[in-house]
């Protein structure tokens, strides 16, 4: 039987197309369940209309995108999941996490995950990694159960700040993190 992997998606919509290249190979070694933050799940973008991604990943999947706190909540207490993955995981997520807030679906996943002392994989994409997130990744960095998918500056030119994991890394990293291993080297 095949792990049952967790894959929240925030609003990182330039990335969402890396995030279901990964999803592809992940569903090789996982059972994966989806789930997607409001914004993921509703915002329609320069990226592609988000009932069109929505339908894409259920059919990787083959099951319904879960996207409100009351389908994620059993997390927690049924032991769903063997691990639970954020991809792409914004600032605006890394901050949540980072400060225990849980007012999204994949926030709220992460929290009912979490409490069972299971591993969270965050795959980041942020345009302000090196400056407001830094410290936020720093802390996650240094909490139990998280690992990361390595990562590194995507554009050091354009976007001097901005930092991004490599997605191609999301299946390797995932089963170092269900070993309680993280992926090195980090920095890429």
């Amino acid at each position: 039987m095949k792990p049952v992997v967790g894959l929240a998606f925030c609003g990182s919509f330039c990335t969402f197309r890396k995030t279901v290249d990964a999803l592809k190979l992940l569903t090789e070694r996982f059972d994966v369940v989806p789930i997607f933050s409001f914004a993921s799940y509703e915002t329609d973008t320069r990226f592609g209309k988000a009932e069109d991604f929505r339908a894409e990943v259920e059919e990787i999947c083959g099951r319904t995108v879960l996207h409100t706190l009351a389908e994620v909540e059993p997390f927690g207490p049924k032991k769903q999941l063997d691990l639970l993955i954020v991809a792409p995981c914004t600032g605006n997520t890394l901050g949540k996490l980072a400060n225990g807030i849980a007012d999204t679906p994949a926030t709220f996943a992460c929290k009912a995950h979490l409490r069972n002392a299971r591993p969270v994989l965050l795959a980041i994409s942020t345009n302000d990694g090196l400056t407001a997130s830094a410290e936020n990744i720093g802390r996650l960095l240094n909490r139990k159960h998280y690992y990361f998918v390595p990562f590194g500056q995507d554009s050091p030119q354009g976007k001097p700040y901005s930092l991004v994991a490599d997605f191609s890394l999301l299946p390797l990293a995932a089963e170092s993190a269900l070993l309680g291993q993280q992926l090195q080297p980090i920095l890429r």
